[in-house]
């Protein structure tokens, strides 16, 4: 059992390394945008979803103004509350506990949990260890990145915008083994894919979540 739970500790320390160089990137480009140090900080601190993070400040860079800023960023960050119907009877717990779930529930926390199944102690000790290890690097790596600003150059030249969704992509993929779910990924990536050209940032997200939740309606029906 102690192996089980390093190996779990292992893999949230990964992703938390992983994910929290991404925030370098954040925090160089925030402050390229005319953030301060201290309100790129407190979007890593408080927002604390990298999508919706860096949808914010994209918007902000536009000049378009806060609130379209807070929509997109909105938009995004509403997958998140499809991880919390998910979460939330695998974590039960307390109404003091549950703001800071709620805070610790993103693309990660989510994924590393969902790579535990069917042991549900382990998907509890997934969520809590990569949620608290992505927020901890995460807004280590944005206070440096937002420190050194435009001296380090162009993030992207480091490869940092894609560790994220590398290491997302890596937690999943042994779970699209199931014919099912490849297809699902596949329509869903190719739905996300199209309507980016044409959708404001964050709707290609949502509406692949309701394709998601059509996709498991449908399979309920087929077993009724």
């Amino acid at each position: 059992m102690k192996d089980k739970s390093q190996s779990v500790a292992a893999v949230s320390v990964g992703v938390g390394v992983a994910t929290g160089l991404y925030g370098i990137s954040f925090g160089a480009l925030s402050v390229a945008a005319g953030l301060d140090i201290w309100q790129t900080m407190a979007l890593s601190l408080l927002m604390f979803s990298g999508g919706s993070q860096f949808a914010f400040i994209g918007v902000v860079a536009t000049g378009a103004g806060v609130v379209p800023a807070i929509i997109s960023a909105w938009l995004l960050g509403v997958r998140n509350g499809f991880y919390a119907i998910r979460m939330n009877p695998i974590l039960s717990v307390s109404a003091l506990i549950r703001p800071l779930a709620a805070q610790l529930t993103i693309d990660e926390s989510n994924a590393v949990s969902l790579s535990q199944e069917p042991d549900q102690k382990k998907e509890r000790l997934g969520f809590w260890l990569t949620g608290i290890a992505v927020f901890v690097f995460w807004n280590l790596f944005t206070f440096i990145g937002a420190v050194l600003g435009s001296q380090i150059g162009d993030p992207s030249d480091f490869g940092l915008d894609a560790a994220a969704a590398a290491a997302f992509l890596g937690l999943i993929w042994p779970r699209l083994s199931q014919s099912k779910l490849l297809l699902l990924a596949v329509a869903s990536a190719f739905l996300a894919t199209s309507l980016s050209i044409v959708l404001p940032a964050g709707v290609p997200v949502l509406l692949t979540a309701f394709l998601a939740l059509g996709f498991w309606f449908y399979g309920i029906r087929r077993r009724l």
